[in-house]
C-alpha cells in the first residue's frame, strides 16, 4: 500500500473515531472526552491532507 493511501485511510479512521468520542463526550457531559475527540478529529484531518499531498507528489 502506498504511504499516501495509508495516510488518507488512517486519517479518515481517526477523524471518524474522534467525531464519535466528541459526540459521546457531549452526550455524557464529559468535557475531557469531548476535547480528546476534537483533538483526534483534527489530527485525522491533518493526516488525511498529508496523504493527499503525498499522492500528488507521487504522481
Amino acid at each position: 500500500m502506498k504511504s499516501s493511501t495509508k495516510n488518507k485511510t488512517e486519517g479518515v479512521y481517526h477523524e471518524g473515531k474522534g467525531k464519535i468520542k466528541e459526540t459521546v463526550g457531549k452526550i455524557i457531559d464529559k468535557p475531557s472526552l469531548e476535547a480528546e475527540g476534537q483533538a483526534e478529529k483534527v489530527a485525522g484531518k491533518v493526516q488525511k491532507k498529508v496523504g493527499e499531498v503525498q499522492e500528488v507528489l507521487e504522481d
